[in-house]
């Protein structure tokens, strides 16, 4: 032991000061270490209690799905009469207000359609005032023969006392007779023309004239659909589709027109989801094109089917392989303020509804 302590202070003296600096700094306290060890084993803890307080709180109050678009009005716009297109006067991405004319069809067969039915008007006008006059032309004859009649019957009574008092033969007096039959038949034919002509004239507007005028007015309505027009205010899509000289087919549509001012947001939910959701609550939107973006808006109305069922072929389940998938319900949310970004229908969003019941 002796030599050990003698061999240490044979040491140089600069060994013996680091030693000495070493035990030293080893034998003081770490405060800093300490202050961070006791931050982490309480802070953090709380932290931790903290946040699945608030999550416990607040599950269930909320739902939200990624299963959303942008919607817009979309109105197809197709001509209602056939032929070539003569002139566009719109492209795509143009503002256009209802009644602006967006192309024109080749009018000129539809002009000379409305000329013939124009002739076919006049044509009926001209047959019923020969009918009128006519029907006149009948009364006429009907007091004419009416008149003949009555000459005749005196011609036949004068013959008669002839005959009695002896002074005329029996061949006068049967002519004074067959004149009177003649003049009575004469009479009834003339009436019955009458009959016939007034049968002829219907009351109030003639038939043929009214048939003529609605081949006038069906022509009239095919030459102003070859101006085609825009149906509301929106924003032309699609324009590329009609060029000059395309062939129009009645009801095929063209072109379109998106409703640029009014928006909304059609977000399919789970239908787990809907159990406590009603209109009127409040949601969030966001877009993902607009990362930055976030639009306040509240459920406007469920809709009243799932999307299968307003599928073109609804899933068929009446069958022994059937797997139950969860159903969407359309939800639509209507925006409570003016978006500051541009909507574009089909955009994807994100929907958040905040549950109120």
């Amino acid at each position: 032991m002796n030599q050990m302590k003698s061999e240490a202070m044979q040491g140089t003296p600069a060994e013996v000061d680091q030693d000495t600096v070493a035990v030293v700094e080893d034998a003081r306290p770490k405060p800093r270490r300490n202050v961070l060890r006791l931050f982490f084993m309480l802070v953090v803890p709380a932290l931790l209690l903290l946040a699945g307080g608030y999550f416990w709180l607040t599950s269930g109050k909320t739902v939200s799905t990624d299963n959303a678009a942008v919607k817009q009005d979309i109105v197809s716009v197709a001509a209602q009469v056939n032929g070539p297109v003569v002139e566009v006067l719109v492209e795509n991405g143009d503002r256009v207000k209802r009644g602006q004319l967006l192309f024109r069809i080749d009018p000129q067969p539809y002009r000379v359609a409305l000329e013939q039915a124009q002739a076919q008007l006049a044509a009926a006008r001209l047959q019923t005032r020969q009918l009128n006059t006519q029907a006149a032309g009948t009364g006429a004859d009907i007091i004419g023969a009416q008149a003949q009649l009555e000459i005749d019957r005196r011609a036949l009574a004068r013959q008669n006392e002839l005959l009695r008092q002896g002074f005329t033969t029996r061949a006068a007096h049967d002519d004074a007779v067959a004149e009177v039959r003649k003049s009575e038949t004469e009479l009834q034919d003339a009436r019955a023309r009458a009959a016939n002509a007034q049968a002829a004239i219907a009351p109030g507007e003639q038939p043929s004239i009214a048939l003529a005028q609605a081949a006038v007015d069906k022509a009239r309505l095919d030459l102003s659909r070859t101006e085609v027009r825009a149906t509301m205010d929106g924003i032309v899509a699609n324009a590329d589709r009609v060029q000059l000289g395309t062939a129009v087919v009645t009801g095929v549509g063209l072109m379109s027109i998106v409703h640029g001012s009014d928006a909304w947001v059609e977000a399919n939910f789970k239908e787990k989801d809907l159990a406590r959701m009603l209109p009127g609550e409040p949601a969030t939107v966001e877009i993902d094109a607009y990362p930055d973006l976030k639009i306040k808006g509240h459920v406007e109305s469920i809709g009243a089917g799932t999307g299968a069922q307003f599928s073109v072929i609804p899933a068929q389940n009446a069958n022994g392989n059937w797997v139950k998938v969860t159903q969407r319900v359309p939800v639509r949310i209507k925006f409570d303020e003016v978006p500051k970004r541009p909507m574009i229908a089909g955009l994807s969003a994100n929907v958040t509804v905040r549950l109120e019941s």
